[in-house]
């Protein structure tokens, strides 16, 4: 069976509790959801945290499975909770990382969103992305970064602080240019692909050119499934058991309109399709990877052993 590692994953959101906009419409059902996803091939998840809050209930749900890790930091859209205290804001975090440090494996989810300014303005986000690199630097840890609508003021805060990151990153749910994955390709950052990196015959276009050693997969569960109307949908050939409606929940089958990390799959079976590579091909590029930025030591280990 292929092995992967889902990059970005949010299993604190209330979907996995049944909740949907603030209404139960079944009972929490994360632990199927978990145990398909290791059915499905997943060997670890890398659970998002994009505030403060969420460190709680994700350090809540990663004590007891090995097979789970988060990042720790703040969505540039969430940025203005650091307002108030700063250096507060900024020591909590430390406190989070510090307190988990075997759990911990990048900082983020930080960077610039230009989409969404109604939620923070932009010499906020910028200010505080880059009060974020700090962490990095200080924890030697990857970054787990966010772009949208911003390339330009984001591509120079990196530029500007690339000697504090000497282990740089992964910018997740790409669906830049092409001229913009190459640029962060030059400055040593790998390229996070998932269902909404995959929408249009252009970002197809984009995906198929980006270089398979510089490539992470992840499905941004529950959001950015691959619908049927997506460009990248006609590859697909894994499908699973789903019910249409919430109500209908039951614990073997997925929910339509939410995706969850075993659909990681489908995400590989589009980048095979565009590629004209084999699946098996591309899981063990992506895997190797994300091991050697996210888990590097045990990286050493698999590569050695399959010279074996």
């Amino acid at each position: 069976m292929m092995k992967f590692i889902d990059i970005g994953a949010n299993l604190t959101d209330p979907m996995y509790q049944g909740v949907y906009n603030g209404s139960s419409k079944h009972e929490p059902d994360l632990s199927h959801v978990l145990q398909r996803s290791w059915a499905g091939g997943l060997d670890k998840i890398i659970v998002t945290v994009g505030t403060l809050s969420d460190c709680e209930p994700t350090f809540e749900i990663l004590k007891n499975d090995e097979r789970l890790f988060a990042t720790v930091g703040c969505h540039p859209t969430r940025c203005g909770e650091f307002v108030p205290d700063p250096e507060a804001y900024f020591a909590s975090l430390c406190g989070q990382i510090e307190a988990h440090r075997d759990k911990v494996v990048a900082i983020g989810e930080c960077g610039l969103d230009y989409e969404r300014l109604h939620f923070c303005e932009k010499d906020v986000q910028r200010k505080y992305f880059e009060k974020q690199l700090e962490l990095a630097a200080r924890y030697e840890l990857p970054l787990f970064l966010h772009c949208r609508s911003a390339h330009e003021d984001f591509a120079e805060i990196l530029e500007r602080n690339l000697d504090k990151l000497p282990k740089r990153g992964v910018v997740h749910t790409f669906d830049g240019t092409l001229e913009a994955a190459q640029a962060l390709i030059a400055n040593g950052f790998y390229i996070g692909l998932n269902g909404c990196s995959l929408k249009t015959e252009e970002n197809l276009s984009v995906a198929a050119q980006i270089p398979d050693d510089r490539i992470m997969v992840e499905t941004d569960s529950p959001w950015c499934e691959i619908r049927p109307s997506h460009a990248g949908s006609k590859h697909i050939k894994s499908k699973y058991p789903t019910v249409k409606k919430k109500e209908k929940w039951e614990p073997g089958s997925l929910i339509a309109g939410r995706c969850e990390p075993v659909m990681i799959s489908q995400v590989l079976e589009v980048l095979a399709g565009i590629k004209g590579k084999p699946t098996v091909e591309l899981a063990d590029q992506y895997y190797r990877n994300t091991l050697q930025m996210f888990f590097p030591k045990e990286a050493a280990g698999w590569c050695e052993r399959l010279k074996r």
